[in-house]
This record gives structure tokens, sequence and C-alpha cells, in this order.
């Protein structure tokens, strides 16, 4: 190892911003089934596809409309 780098060219890492958390998060054992195959028929992992659907909620903006029975 080197006793000194030179960053000094360095740039900002551009998906950065893009970095996920990891969370907790408590889910209903049949909206997992669902997302686990769903994810399943699109081939990709079911939390990335909890990921996708969440950020294109927040991204549009969606309001939550509720009725209590």
């Amino acid at each position: 190892m080197r006793k000194r780098y030179d960053f000094s060219s360095s740039v900002t890492n551009p998906y950065a911003r893009k970095l996920k958390k990891q969370i907790t998060i408590r889910l209903d054992e049949d909206t997992i089934g669902y997302f686990k195959e769903l994810a399943e028929a699109k081939g990709i992992p079911y939390q990335s596809l909890i990921n996708l659907y969440l950020r294109d909620c927040a991204q549009a903006h969606r309001d939550l409309k509720l009725q209590w029975n």
C-alpha cells in the first residue's frame, strides 16, 4: 500500500444516490406470495419487484384511497 494517494482528479460516484438501504418491514404472507409469483413470472427477485413497484408509486405521487367497511 502507498502511504499517500492522489484523489485530486477523482469524480463523484454517479450511482451513490441510488444505493439501497436495508430495512425491516412487516408484510402479509399473501402479499409476499403475490409478489413472489409475479417476480418468478417476470424473472426478477421479488424484493427488487417490490422496490420497483414502490418507486413507481413514489415517483407518480400516487395517493392511497382507503375504504373502511
